[in-house]
């Protein structure tokens, strides 16, 4: 399953390439990549479900606590 999501608040591409590292490291995610320019997260995974994108959101706050996926 392939999605793309839009990220409000991403205000750095240095943060945006730590986001990606960080999700792509989670074992239930097969692919995932951020476009800075676009605020963009496009995610491929076997389910992409709420307890996913709470997981991608965890990692994401901790590099950037105000960036937020948009559902």
């Amino acid at each position: 399953m392939k999605k793309t999501y839009k990220l409000e608040d991403l205000e750095c591409a240095a943060c945006a390439n730590k986001m990606e590292d960080a999700i792509n490291k989670l074992d239930e995610v097969a692919t995932a990549s951020i476009n800075f320019m676009t605020s963009k997260l496009k995610l491929e995974a076997e389910n992409i479900d709420d307890g996913l994108l709470d997981k991608i959101q965890g990692e994401i706050s901790k590099i950037e606590r105000d960036c937020k996926i948009v559902r």
